[in-house]
């Protein structure tokens, strides 16, 4: 069953087209990825299913509802909330404070008791060091950051969680760390959209995968499917992937 649909978006900047009429449908309950050569188009397409931008044509439909347009808040309360490659924070809370952001925003009629337990859920959830949560973010490192931004997006009790490189800056350890914590995310009931630079985290979480070069949408499988793609190996992996090892 389809949890989002892209329907024919197109985007450009200035004249630079950054999307060319791109169609795809996340299913309820998978991970999907989102690959492609840098300013293939990726973070666009996210920011446009998230509402910081405003396609030029095509649209955009969650849960049978289009949304085209909407505003970040409205899109967050209607179920879809994301993470961005460079973490944002409010460098000057505590992490228990900055996940209360979260827990609060897009709600009509936030009651700051009750989110401020689910800020402290979620941070459980993710694995956030408890001696830390009334830390200032801006001593926080890196692994510690990337753990937050999961909590704070999760908080705000997501159907579906757009991930933007979330390992981006991690060590090995970290990140083998981040996909069991994606996998242990979408069967809590959450499904996610993410962006991944990294081919063997990409190949190894994804459910089905989608590509994009220069704005369009070249090849769409499984991991499998679109490692073994001409043009996929011509355009972005450079030689056939091995999933050996």
């Amino acid at each position: 069953m389809a949890l989002l649909q892209v329907q024919g978006i197109r985007k450009s900047f200035s004249g630079l087209v950054a999307l060319k009429n791109v169609n795809f449908e996340v299913r309820e309950g998978e991970i999907l990825g989102l690959v492609g050569p840098n300013g293939a188009g990726k973070s666009t397409l996210i920011n446009i299913i998230s509402g910081i931008y405003r396609p030029d044509s095509g649209k955009v439909v969650f849960r049978g509802r289009e949304i085209t347009g909407l505003p970040p808040h409205r899109i967050c309360r209607l179920g879809i909330t994301r993470t961005f490659q460079n973490v944002e924070t409010f460098p000057e809370l505590n992490a228990l404070e900055n996940v209360l952001v979260g827990a609060l925003f897009g709600k009509r009629n936030g009651d700051r008791s009750e989110a401020l337990g689910r800020a402290e859920e979620v941070l459980r959830f993710v694995d956030f060091p408890q001696d830390k949560l009334e830390v200032k973010v801006k001593n926080l490192n890196v692994g510690e950051l990337k753990k937050l931004q999961l909590a704070r997006a999760l908080a705000t009790e997501p159907k579906l969680l757009l991930l933007d490189e979330v390992t981006t800056g991690l060590n090995p350890k970290e990140s083998k760390d981040a996909v069991k914590m994606i996998r242990r995310i979408r069967d809590s009931g959450v499904t996610i959209l993410m962006v991944e630079h990294i081919m063997r985290i990409i190949m190894g979480v994804s459910d089905r995968i989608v590509v994009l070069n220069y704005g369009e949408k070249i090849a769409e499988g499984t991991p499998r499917e679109v490692a073994n793609d001409q043009r996929v190996i011509e355009s972005y992996l450079g030689e056939a992937y091995s999933f050996e090892g």
